[in-house]
């Protein structure tokens, strides 16, 4: 298993280079604007002495060395005009823990709410009328097929009217995170409700739970030590997609609810063209995303041992 984490991780570092280097070089084909505060009353000496300063008066891959040179000192450069002079780094270590509270714990209550509506879900199947099932599957389709921005703003309407909740965070009041905390939940309850249904509802028709059955075995007992755990197994897999929804989702709703956290950041640099700043977000959210793959990765291969990393043996 050590060897198959390497190469995941290999191919995580790839990924994440080839990410940083398209960014990077994107954002140097854009205007110079973006790299200075007053652009418009500088002439073009002073231009071209701030591109000099900035070391963007050199070929491209001179460029992309003297960043990745700078990235292994851990030095993202400063805001040009976010926070005039700050480095990047402090910025984004100042609003990291306030995403990071709110994706967490959004996640968190996705996995308690989702996971055990997916097993009512797959034993509903197995009764008359199949009650549990078929309103679990009326909310599943009503989360997939609404946009998210729509029903993000529905919550955030009835949940300020009727509930009298805060449509602003305040750091003194955990109640006004509620409403922010339960959209980013609600995609993910009904992703892991879904695909845990699905994957029950197959183990459930195996010999193997069949023959437990005709045994007499509690039906208690195969669901749980059988059914549930083989169709966990495959479920691993979506926990790192499910992370990058929920930071996609952050953006927006951090913004909806003036949310100091890197979402709203990340609007608010690429509205004042602070490219700097830019450079510095999409590449941690790009190493958080591939974080992601790789711990999903990683938690594949330990609840099951006979995945590897070649395709012959069945790795992903």
């Amino acid at each position: 298993m050590a060897k198959y984490i390497f190469k995941r991780l290999l191919r995580s570092l790839l990924t994440l280079f080839i990410i940083v280097t398209i960014v990077f070089s994107l954002l140097r084909l854009m205007p110079i604007e973006g790299y200075f505060q007053n652009f418009e009353k500088m002439s073009a000496v002073q231009v071209e002495l701030g591109l000099k300063e900035l070391g963007l008066d050199k070929p491209l891959p001179a460029q992309l060395l003297d960043f990745y040179s700078d990235l292994l000192h851990g030095d993202l450069g400063v805001s040009n005009k976010y926070r005039r002079n700050v480095p990047v780094t402090k910025i984004i270590a100042e609003k990291v823990p306030v995403s990071m509270a709110i994706g967490l714990t959004s996640l968190g209550i996705a996995l308690a709410v989702g996971l055990p509506m997916g097993i009512l879900m797959a034993r509903s199947t197995r009764t008359k009328h199949k009650i549990g099932d078929k309103l679990g599957t009326a909310f599943i389709v009503l989360i997939q097929a609404v946009p998210a921005a729509v029903y993000y703003l529905v919550i955030q309407f009835y949940g300020t009217k009727y509930l009298d909740l805060p449509m602003q965070i305040s750091s003194g009041r955990p109640v006004t995170y509620i409403l922010p905390i339960l959209s980013l939940a609600l995609g993910n309850i009904a992703y892991y409700a879904m695909w845990l249904r699905r994957y029950m509802v197959d183990e459930s028709n195996k010999d193997y739970v069949k023959l437990a059955r005709a045994k007499g075995v509690p039906a208690s007992a195969i669901s749980r030590k059988h059914v549930f755990r083989n169709a966990f197994v495959p479920l691993v897999q979506f926990i790192p997609t499910s992370v990058i929804l929920t930071l996609m989702g952050s953006l927006y709703v951090e913004s909806l609810y003036s949310i100091p956290g890197m979402g709203g950041l990340l609007v608010n640099v690429i509205q004042r063209q602070d490219n700097t700043v830019v450079q510095g977000l999409v590449l941690f959210y790009a190493a958080i995303s591939i974080l992601g793959l790789l711990v999903g990765d990683i938690l594949m291969a330990i609840v099951d041992p006979r995945i590897t990393f070649g395709k012959k043996e069945g790795g992903r």
